[in-house]
Order: C-alpha cells, then structure tokens, then sequence
C-alpha cells in the first residue's frame, strides 16, 4: 500500500525562522534593541512549563529575547492583572504570551480584558480577535495561523474547499474557522454536541480537528483525498499523540499532519513571527501596522 502523503511541519518552521530572524535584526538594527517576549506563568503545570521552555529555544534562535515571568503559587487576580499591568507598560517588551492552563480560581476573561491588544502576540484578546473577524490586521492566534501556513506550503487548496473544524476553542478552532472562511472556504465548525459527525466529515475536503480527544477522527471518517489538520497533543502510554488515528490512512491518499512534528514546529515561529511584528506595531501604536511588516506571513 503507499503510505499516506505527511505534512510535516519541519519545513516550513525551517523557511519562518530564516524570514523571522531576518526580521528580528532589521527591528534590531532600527531600534537599537530586540524585540522581546515576556511569558507570563500562573500555575507550574507540566504543560506551560514545556511550552515556555520551546518558547525559550525557538525564539532566542531567532534573535528575540524571551523574559520568563512567573507568579508565585495561590496568587490572586489583583495579581495577575498587576502583573499584565507592569508588561503592558514596560517598552523594552513587545509581546506577552500568558501561560495556560491558568489555575482554577483565576479566570481567563481576566486576560482578555488586562492584556494590551498590540503585545497580544497570540490574539486573544477582544479587540485582535474582532480583527480577525473584520478581515482587518491583527496577531492571529498563532497555532490556527501556522494550520494557513501548512496548507499554503504545500499547495493545498483553500478556496472552494468543504472544511470541517472540530473543536470551537477560542484559541485553535473558532479562528482557525474564521480563518478559512476568509479564504473562501465553506466551514463547518463541529463539537460534542455535534450529531452524526462522521456524515460531516466524509464530505469534508479539509478536516481540522482540536478537540483533545485521542483517536476521534479514523479512517472510516474521511473520504479519499481529504486532508487532515491535527492540533491535538495528548499523552497516551507515555507517547505523545494527536486527535486523528493516521494507522489506517494508508490507500486512500490522506494528507496530514503527523503528531509530532506537523503543527507544533510552526506554532512556535508565528508566535516569533507575531513578536516581530508586534515590535514594528509598537513603533507607531497601531495594529494596523502589523500589515507593514518587513517579513509577512
């Protein structure tokens, strides 16, 4: 049987990380000082550790600082909103990322409503995310933006194309929806409330799936052909796993990406991207000046 087509991620983070750093040293060489990021952590999860730690390698390889900001254990919310405060006032950093997940008793909303919408370099809050939606410029959510980046590198059609998006998160699966919808895609955005999802996906020319759900998408699901986004990242026996089952792709010429080493490695470079273009932004205060940055996404 020939094996499935993979979309895997290493190229194109390898193409970002040359056009990122290119950009990085023309910021560097205006300003007189890096672009940097500041991650901003709440709860010692296993997780948001191994995120800030490949934060920390991919963007200082690509000439962006990275300032580690932690809260001590039990903080309360007049904290955490002290501590955006102070990154939010602070002109040597150009980009927050905040941690997730955030502890219990600490909402989310809090940062969507304290974070600065121009060093929100992972477009959550209100005012990147109605951007989003305007088609107006904006710091897209970063692992949805590199999902565009995938289908782009490899020649994968957008337009015209039936999408189907599982998963309504408003980090992954509500803009990657938005995102292919812009793109003249016709999507359809499932979740588990959703009937007969396997009627849905059949159809489907494109399948992105965010669900955190090992194994939801199978074979028997996708039509010959589709094409298949994997955002998932689960542990399972101590593997790390997406959301589709790839072992019985064989034959029916599924493209997708595999996990590890499709979404994640692109992830991380939009999110150096969005810090490089934030520095830009800052210099005149506007996010409309993300569409003028030297290296474009």
């Amino acid at each position: 049987m020939t094996s499935p087509p993979l979309l895997r991620g290493a190229p194109i983070a390898s193409r970002l990380r040359a056009e990122v750093t290119l950009a990085a040293s023309l910021f560097r060489d205006q300003v007189g000082g890096p672009p940097l990021i500041a991650t901003l952590l709440t709860d010692r999860h296993p997780s948001a550790l191994a995120y800030r730690d490949a934060i920390d390698r991919g963007v200082r390889r690509v000439g962006i600082d990275h300032r580690p900001v932690e809260l001590a254990t039990g903080s309360s919310s007049d904290s955490l909103i002290a501590a955006l405060a102070s990154l939010n006032q602070d002109r040597s950093v150009h980009g927050i990322l905040v941690l997730m997940p955030l502890p219990a008793d600490l909402s989310v909303h809090l940062v969507f409503e304290h974070l600065a919408p121009l060093k929100d370099v992972d477009g959550i809050t209100p005012t990147n995310a109605g951007r989003l939606h305007l088609g107006l410029p904006s710091l897209r959510p970063s692992t949805p933006q590199g999902g565009i980046e995938i289908l782009d590198f490899y020649g994968l059609p957008i337009a015209g194309q039936n999408a189907v998006v599982i998963g309504r998160s408003n980090v992954v699966g509500k803009p990657f929806a938005t995102m292919l919808t812009h793109r003249h895609a016709t999507v359809t955005t499932c979740h588990r409330q959703t009937r007969d999802l396997a009627d849905l996906t059949r159809r489907a020319d494109i399948v992105a799936v965010a669900a955190g759900h090992p194994g939801l998408i199978n074979r028997a699901m996708l039509k010959p052909g589709a094409v298949v986004l994997d955002f998932g990242v689960n542990v399972v026996d101590g593997e790390v796993v997406g959301d589709a089952d790839a072992t019985g792709f064989a034959g029916l010429g599924i493209a997708y990406t595999p996990v590890p080493g499709g979404t994640g490695p692109v992830t991380t470079l939009v999110l150096a991207h969005n810090t490089v273009a934030a520095a830009f932004a800052s210099l005149s205060g506007s996010l409309d000046a993300v569409a003028t940055t030297p290296i474009l996404l």
